[in-house]
């Protein structure tokens, strides 16, 4: 390539850098909690302490509360019931307690105290759920990790939604576009999209790198076919999309474009065969039943 044309391939580069960093900017981010900053500070200690980490969320009284809540549903409850944080912690695991946490966290910085976006956290809980259960089913990743993906998955939608007067109109065309793929109109119309926005949070966040990097991938479905991209996070993703459907089944919705455009490949990945997913997505639907 001519020297003229290196020179100007770099000077696009940059100037495309520059819009996209200038994007960026201007789209609220919240920054890291810092009680989550303290959690991961002790998680990361060679010998983690259950009681300094109890102490730790005991600090934030909303946040203890919520944790027990959930600590206590059905779907984590089981026959005990956590009196404490601590006991939580004991009955959880760590790791479990850590992801709670975080998700919970994840909503108070977003969401506020307005309850604007319930419906969008219930169905980030039920992928989170179905997340958990898939994962454990195929044993294909640790359930924290899994929870944390379903939980963080679409985080970036209530992002954009803050930053662009008509990304619900977006959202609404990418859910009916059977020809372009979802990320690709949000990036048509906004030059950037969720699975980004989802991603760059979760690195500022401190999250796992195969969490983060499955957020950037899980509308991606040719990387389920890339054997250069880690398996672990390919897993994740294929996982999400058999929880999309289970959770469009459990609501009554039989035609979904993001199985018909994900659900072979992932399918393929996991090593299903048509009556397996069948089996699985049937289970699925019981235990969401079961929750409620």
């Amino acid at each position: 390539m001519p020297k003229a044309a290196v020179q100007a391939a770099v000077e696009v580069a940059a100037q495309d850098s520059s819009v996209e960093d200038a994007l960026l900017r201007s789209i609220r981010i919240p920054p890291r909690p810092s009680l989550l900053v303290d959690l991961q500070r002790e998680l990361a200690e060679g010998d983690p302490s259950p009681r300094r980490i109890a102490r730790i969320i005991g600090n934030d009284v909303g946040m203890s509360g919520a944790l027990l809540k959930l600590a206590n549903s059905p779907f984590f409850g089981a026959a005990r019931k956590a009196k404490s944080v601590e006991q939580a912690i004991n009955f959880l695991g760590l790791n479990q307690c850590a992801a709670l946490m975080t998700g919970l966290l994840a909503r108070q910085a977003i969401d506020g105290s307005d309850g604007a976006l319930n419906q969008f956290w219930d169905t980030s809980a039920r992928r989170a759920q179905a997340l958990v259960f898939i994962s454990r089913r195929l044993r294909i990743a640790p359930p924290d990790i899994s929870h944390t993906f379903g939980l963080f998955c679409d985080i970036g939608v209530p992002l954009l939604l803050d930053r662009f007067d008509d990304y619900a109109e977006t959202l609404s065309i990418a859910a009916q576009d059977a020809g372009r793929g979802f990320t690709a109109i949000e990036d048509a119309r906004h030059a950037t999209n969720h699975a980004a926005i989802g991603c760059l949070l979760a690195r500022n966040w401190g999250l796992s790198p195969d969490v983060s990097w499955a957020i950037l991938h899980h509308h991606d479905y040719p990387v389920l076919d890339d054997e250069s991209t880690d398996d672990a996070i390919r897993s994740l993703v294929a996982a999400s999309v058999l929880a999309e459907r289970g959770i469009q089944r459990y609501r009554g919705n039989g035609a979904s474009l993001e199985w018909e455009r994900g659900g072979e490949p992932a399918c393929r990945h996991l090593g299903l065969e048509d009556d397996e997913v069948e089996d699985l997505l049937d289970e699925l639907h019981e235990t969401f039943h079961t929750d409620h």
